[in-house]
């Protein structure tokens, strides 16, 4: 870092990312061609790769909170959570799922009706409507946010645990601290992590872009081009950088809370509405299926009939994710300070998979039904248009135009929170994991993603913002690989740091110290019911 001085990370990675963009602009078809090969060529022969990954990070995490390190919190033992329960988990949504659940918890479910996956069975029958939520509900469920998981346990935990600065450097400075080689790699893999990060939250701002004007057109008739697509991401600009000068507690907070209220009474609006009994019967069926079928989700592929579903479908999202975990990770660390691992694990991995499964299951259970009953028209409208297909579904509802409003509102609030903690990560990024980056840092990055969606379509529409995405996905496997060494680094950090605060903490109590290994865990990392206990100083403890 010292090498490429204070602000090396930023100036090294702005230069990139414009390298990048530039070249995506004046050639945007070769760019996306060459892109989208090597993404191609990447998941067919990493697919498995990346299935086992996402599944090894879930198995970790879900180890780890149920072991003896389940009771350290992220932070001083006697911390507690920053956030309260309900800001906590819509910031979590707003990073995470953001824009991209709101279009695809109708339109998936809907496109796998249509083409089943794997093409285990016929499209437009019963039996591809239950599969179509039971895969629907995989591909936003638990394995999305294993790699946010993993990202953001090992960033928080150095961050507010150890006091280091929340980088990916800092977290593998004790590997490279031997081995002088090495050394110069930090500020490399902090430079990775940021360019991903742009490049893959401009590609979702832009394309989101692009699908809040397919909204404004299928409800209000304007224009679908460049003249809106200005006005929207002109607009959008103007208020993320209100919410970006108003901090973390502030603007993404309170704009995360609103999203999460909308969302709910969007949500259940269309639960009451609709076919209530079948959405329930839905969601309970598909949850069933999910569980049931959990571990052969995970790690199916088609080795014997070739079938591409899974390198379109599961491994695209798992690459994607393991893409944006630096982003979404480090914004999960910096919401998290003061809950345990326990709590954290299952905050993460299960509240956000189950809201999404709710969602999928009312809109995109609502739009089957309507369309195995009524012949909707839903299934054509989602492969004619997929951007315009959930307001399709609203005109067929009571009050359409009033859920039309409520739905692009959400997906503006949506993209501007999404923007706000993109800007505010990044400059944490390039400001040596700072708290509180400078304001004009923020300034500086939102200018430059907001450059960067405009220029790519005014030069290459959705296909420049596609050739980006593929680029910014290609990151996913070297990621991984640093992945596997911060969990192993992680893993050596927790029993040397476990074994230190139970022999400080017996210390504290009796007058013959031991070592760490003579006592359970479940006895003392309760530091209070410990020291409420009459008769700690004679109890015996058998080593083991």
């Amino acid at each position: 870092m010292a090498r490429l001085g204070k602000q090396g990370v930023f100036i090294v990675s702005a230069v990139l990312i414009a390298a990048i963009v530039a070249i995506g602009a004046i050639f945007p078809t070769r760019f996306g061609d060459i892109a989208n090969t090597a993404l191609s060529a990447t998941t067919h022969y990493f697919g498995w790769f990346y299935l086992i990954s996402v599944f090894g990070f879930v198995t970790f995490l879900v180890v780890l909170a149920f072991s003896k390190y389940g009771k350290i919190r992220l932070g001083p033992q006697d911390s507690k959570p920053t956030y309260g329960f309900f800001s906590w988990v819509s910031m979590l949504l707003a990073a995470g799922f953001g824009v991209g659940l709101v279009f695809y918890g109708m339109a998936e479910p809907m496109t796998h009706y249509l083409n089943p996956p794997f093409g285990d069975v016929q499209g437009g029958t019963p039996e591809a409507a239950r599969y179509a939520i039971q895969y629907s509900f995989f591909n936003w469920g638990i394995h999305q946010w294993a790699a946010f998981s993993v990202v953001g346990l090992i960033i928080a935990y150095y961050q507010f645990r150890k006091g280091q600065a929340g980088m990916v450097s800092n977290v593998l400075s004790t590997v490279t601290a031997k081995r002088p080689k090495l050394r110069r790699l930090g500020p490399v893999l902090d430079i990775f992590a940021v360019v991903a990060t742009v490049m893959g939250v401009a590609t979702s701002i832009g394309l989101a872009v692009l699908q809040i004007n397919g909204g404004l057109h299928a409800v209000f008739g304007v224009d679908e081009g460049m003249t809106w697509q200005f006005i929207i991401m002109g607009a959008m600009f103007v208020c993320y950088m209100i919410s970006a000068t108003s901090g973390l507690d502030k603007g993404i907070k309170n704009l995360s809370n609103l999203n999460l209220i909308i969302c709910f009474a969007l949500m259940f609006y269309v639960l009451l509405t609709g076919p209530t009994v079948q959405i329930l019967e839905t969601i309970t069926l598909g949850i069933g299926d999910y569980l049931q079928n959990f571990i052969g989700m995970s790690l199916r592929m088609s080795p014997y009939n070739g079938s591409d579903w899974a390198a379109g479908w599961t491994i695209f999202y798992w690459a994607w994710v393991i893409a944006w975990s630096p982003f979404v990770g480090t914004f999960v660390a910096r919401i998290s300070r003061g809950r345990t691992i326990k709590q954290y694990v299952f905050g993460v991995l299960v509240v956000p998979p189950l809201l999404a499964c709710l969602w999928i299951g009312v809109f995109g259970g609502a739009a089957i039904q309507m369309e195995l009953h009524s012949d909707a028209g839903l299934a054509q409208a989602t492969a004619d248009n997929i951007t315009s297909a959930l307001f399709r579904m609203f005109d067929l509802m009571p009050f359409s135009n009033v859920l039309s409003v409520v739905a692009l509102c959400l997906i503006f609030i949506f993209l501007v929170t999404s923007a706000d903690s993109a800007t505010y990560i990044v400059s944490q990024m390039t400001d040596n994991g700072s708290l509180n980056p400078p304001l004009l840092k923020r300034v500086i990055w939102g200018v430059l993603i907001a450059a960067i969606c405009l220029t790519l379509l005014s030069a290459g529409g959705e296909s420049g913002l596609k050739g980006l995405q593929s680029a910014a996905v290609l990151s996913a496997l070297p990621f991984t690989f640093i992945l596997y060494g911060m969990i192993s680094v992680m893993i050596k950090e927790l029993r040397s740091d476990r074994k230190a605060m139970l022999t400080a903490l017996y210390r504290r109590h009796s007058e013959t110290p031991v070592g760490a290994d003579a006592f359970e865990a479940e006895e003392l990392v309760d530091e209070d019911r410990y020291r409420r206990a009459p008769d700690v100083k004679n109890r015996r403890i058998n080593p083991r």
